[in-house]
């Protein structure tokens, strides 16, 4: 079986993030630090969220059959929203912890979190390094998302903890938990409009269907446009449909050629999946009244 290196990619970052979380988990409570408790909660939320990616992005790249006219191609979307889920609560969890913890700020070993953020930086930037310049689906970019915001958080942790190991500022160590729980749950619902967009089907936002209206109409024999839509599976594989009406003297013998023509113009855009019909002119009353969706 083929395996795609996208698909590998995940693995390796699931498993590499597994690991870690699991030593986060250790430092957090070896160095009293909710900074470093906060992270492995996310980074415990990242690890779900990369094998619910890698699971459905193989299932992703089966071929369409009887019931899926499609394909699964929209299953990764699916596991965007899953993945957003679970930031989402991973980050509510990360600041009921930590609003005590701004009340009654506690020591925390300061040196402990210099070495936890250092390898935290480490082992979170090989899994990036492993995604990186590959990921195009949203499932994809939503788990190079994760990856990124745990990077940063990371390399705040490590600035923190010197900070706190010279000067003994333990307050820094929840202000900072806080702060990135704040960002994380930010991003998640920022990425959840996304999801939200490609599945209630809008058009997507580098689609100008006006503009392919427009350079329609200015193809010989084309006399009107109506009925267009365009929508996304999985914010990479766009798909339209348009109904075209030929002019009375419109050559039918040429209607290969208006159609070519006609797809051109979606291929600009990256839609590759075009489904035409033409019309002659008499059958305008019936369609609709719409001139996109």
């Amino acid at each position: 079986m083929h395996v795609h290196p996208i698909t590998k990619n995940l693995k390796v970052a699931f498993f590499l993030n597994l690991g870690f979380t699991i030593i986060e988990l250790i430092g957090g409570l070896m160095t009293n630090s909710i900074a470093i408790l906060s992270d492995a909660i996310h980074d415990l939320g990242d690890t779900l969220a990369i094998g619910t990616a890698y699971y459905f992005e193989k299932l992703s790249d089966k071929k369409r059959d009887n019931q899926f006219s499609y394909g699964y191609r929209r299953l990764s979307t699916l596991a965007a929203l899953l993945n957003v889920v679970i930031l989402t609560a991973g980050s509510v969890v990360i600041i009921t912890q930590t609003i005590p913890r701004l009340l009654a700020p506690q020591e925390v070993n300061g040196m402990g979190m210099i070495g936890f953020a250092i390898l935290g930086v480490i082992m979170n930037g090989l899994a990036v390094l492993r995604l990186k310049s590959k990921s195009k689906s949203l499932n994809q970019r939503t788990v190079m998302l994760h990856l990124l915001e745990d990077v940063m958080g990371w390399g705040a942790v490590l600035v923190a903890s010197i900070v706190i190991y010279f000067t003994n500022w333990y307050i820094l160590d929840p202000i900072l938990s806080m702060l990135i729980a704040a960002y994380i749950l930010f991003n998640a619902l920022k990425n959840l409009k996304s999801i939200m967009h490609i599945f209630l089907q809008a058009i997507p936002n580098d689609v100008d269907v006006q503009q392919i209206q427009s350079a329609a109409l200015k193809i010989e024999g084309v006399e009107e446009v109506n009925d267009l839509h365009v929508w996304s599976l999985d914010g990479e594989f766009n798909i339209a449909s348009m109904h075209v009406f030929y002019s009375q003297e419109f050559d039918l013998e040429k209607s290969e050629w208006l159609k070519t023509e006609i797809r051109k113009l979606f291929e600009e855009k990256g839609i590759e999946h075009v489904t035409l019909e033409l019309e002659a002119p008499g059958n305008k009353q019936g369609a609709l009244n719409s001139s996109f969706h």
